[in-house]
C-alpha cells in the first residue's frame, strides 16, 4: 500500500492564530457586543415572562388564526399550553428570546448583503463560496471560535446561531431581487426613479415573498441551534435537552425536545402564512 507523504499544510494553525489575534487586539469590541447582546436577550426574556401565560396563548391563537386558519390558531395555542404543563415555560421564553434576537440580527446583516450581491456580480462571486462553506460546515464548529471571544452563556450561542442561520436570507434576498421582472424595472427607470427609489419601491416589494421564504428558513435554522448552543452555556429548552442526555432522563428529554418541535411548527406555519399573504397582496395589487 502506498503511503501518503508525511507533509502537513497547517491551515488550522493559521486559523487559530487569526482567532487569537482577534481575541487579543479587539477585546473591547467583543466586550461591547457582549454587553449589547446580553442586554437585548435579558430585556426580551423579561418582557416575555411579564406576559401572563393565558395572554401569551391568546396572542399565539390570534396569530395562528390570522396567518393560517382557525384550526391552526387552536392547534398552536394548544401546543403552547402543553409546553406550560411540562413546567418548561421560563425555558421556552428564554429559547424564544435567543431565537428572536438571532433572527433579527441575521436579517439586519443578511438582507443588505443579499441586496449588495444582487447589484454586484463581483460581490456575488466572492460571497457564494463563503456561503457554501457556512452552510456545509458542521454547526458544532461555530461554537469553537465564539468561546474565545465571549464568556459562556447565551451570547456566544446567539453569535454562533447568527453565523449558522445567515446564508438562507442572504441567498434568497439576492434571488428575489434578481428575479424581479425586467419590464417592471425598466418601467421604473423610464419614470426617472433613482437606484434607491427603485430598490425600496419596486424591487424589494416584488421580492418580498422570496425574502420571507429566506426569513422562514433562517428562523428554522436558528431554532435548530437551540440544543447545540446549550453546549456553550445557552439556557432554555436546549439546556434541558442536554441535561436530560447527561442524566439519561427520557421523560425530560422528550418533553423538552417536543417543545422545540412545537415551537418550530408554530414559527414555520406563521411565517409561511405571512409569506402567502404578501404574495396574495402583490397579485391583487398587480
Amino acid at each position: 500500500m502506498t503511503e501518503f507523504p508525511d507533509v502537513r499544510i497547517p491551515i488550522g494553525d493559521g486559523v487559530e492564530k487569526f482567532i487569537d489575534f482577534l481575541a487579543s487586539h479587539f477585546d473591547a469590541f467583543f466586550d461591547f457586543i457582549f454587553v449589547i447582546s446580553s442586554s437585548l436577550i435579558k430585556g426580551l426574556e423579561a418582557g416575555l415572562l411579564a406576559i401572563p401565560w393565558w395572554l401569551f396563548i391568546v396572542i399565539i391563537f390570534l396569530l395562528g388564526w390570522y396567518f393560517t386558519n382557525l384550526y391552526g390558531g387552536i392547534l398552536f395555542s394548544f401546543f403552547i399550553f402543553l409546553i406550560g404543563t411540562f413546567d418548561l415555560w421560563p425555558e421556552t421564553m428564554t429559547t424564544i428570546s435567543i431565537v428572536l434576537i438571532s433572527v433579527v440580527l441575521s436579517l439586519v446583516i443578511g438582507i443588505p448583503l443579499g441586496v449588495g450581491m444582487a447589484f454586484s456580480k463581483v460581490m456575488s462571486t466572492i460571497m457564494r463560496p463563503i456561503l457554501d462553506a457556512m452552510q456545509t460546515m458542521p454547526s458544532f464548529v461555530y461554537l469553537i471560535p465564539v468561546i474565545f471571544f465571549f464568556p459562556l452563556g447565551n451570547v456566544p450561542a446567539v453569535i454562533a446561531t447568527i453565523i449558522y442561520a445567515l446564508p438562507p436570507v442572504i441567498r434568497l434576498t439576492e434571488l428575489g431581487i434578481r428575479n424581479v421582472d425586467e419590464e417592471v424595472v425598466e418601467s421604473a427607470q423610464s419614470f426617472g426613479s433613482s437606484t434607491s427609489q427603485m430598490l425600496m419601491k419596486v424591487q424589494l416589494p416584488q421580492a418580498l415573498p422570496t425574502i420571507m421564504a429566506g426569513i422562514n428558513q433562517t428562523t428554522m435554522m436558528a431554532l435548530a441551534m437551540a440544543v447545540v448552543g446549550s453546549m456553550v452555556g445557552a439556557q432554555g429548552l436546549g439546556e434541558r435537552v442536554l441535561y436530560a442526555i447527561n442524566r439519561i432522563d427520557i421523560s425530560l428529554g422528550f418533553e423538552a425536545g417536543i417543545s422545540i418541535v412545537f415551537l418550530a411548527i408554530i414559527i414555520d406555519r406563521i411565517t409561511g402564512g405571512i409569506a402567502r399573504r404578501l404574495q396574495k397582496h402583490r397579485r391583487d395589487a398587480a
